[in-house]
């Protein structure tokens, strides 16, 4: 069945998460020159944005690179998840919610080992849409088409009757190649105007169906 679909991003649209500059911190805290613990843990961040490392080894890895004691570690893995989770969007979180039963749900991210568990429980996003797809779990990333067609297919809908919400300007174009229509993330106010003109456009497309029937898939 054609059916209009929104499907948004996590960081920056739905979660409020500017830096906070706790990596600089931790480095002059050890006394390290800027860029330090960037150089150290990239390859640990890369392999554990798709899965590839589970949250133990990124502990290991994290402790053994940075050379962290056992209170060093716990102190910094709850840094990292601090500032990951930011606050979340409150107004738009709000709208979305209402959007339940007028259109299908879903959230694509780029994320890492243990996000879905504290985002769950932080801001319970699994109530707020059908399906979430992380890229830690599905082993791909934004901008790889392939992340938009696995978002698509989790919700068995068509790439152009869905909307998709991000605050990266090259996962928006990568979403439009895709099929997709796309909106890049500034503000609530655009973009809840750009999700209703989507909802709008899409039920007069459906309306315009021969016999003002719905199509099937």
């Amino acid at each position: 069945m054609t059916e209009a679909c929104v499907i948004l991003d996590i960081g920056g649209v739905l979660e409020i998460t500017p830096e906070t500059g706790w990596l600089e911190r931790w480095e002059e805290r050890l006394g390290w020159p800027p860029g330090t613990v960037h150089a150290r843990l990239g390859e640990v961040w890369r392999a554990g944005s798709v899965g590839r490392v589970g949250e133990r080894e990124v502990h290991e890895q994290v402790a053994v690179r940075l050379g962290l004691d056992a209170s060093q570690l716990e102190a910094f893995i709850a840094d990292l998840w601090t500032e990951y989770l930011g606050t979340p969007n409150e107004e738009l979180i709000a709208y979305v919610r209402g959007l339940r039963g007028r259109c299908r749900l879903g959230i694509l991210s780029n994320s890492f080992v243990g996000a879905r568990e504290r985002e769950e429980t932080a801001y319970r996003f699994g109530e707020l849409v059908e399906r979430i797809v992380y890229s830690h779990e599905l082993g791909i990333g934004k901008p790889d088409p392939r992340a938009f067609e696995a978002a698509c297919a989790a919700l068995e809908v068509r790439p152009e009757d869905c909307l998709f919400i991000d605050d990266v300007a090259a996962n928006v174009e990568a979403a439009e190649a895709t099929g997709m229509q796309a909106h890049l993330f500034e503000d609530n106010a655009r973009t809840i105007a750009r999700i209703e003109a989507h909802l709008t456009a899409r039920s007069r497309a459906g309306a315009c169906l021969p016999g003002g029937a719905r199509r099937r898939m």
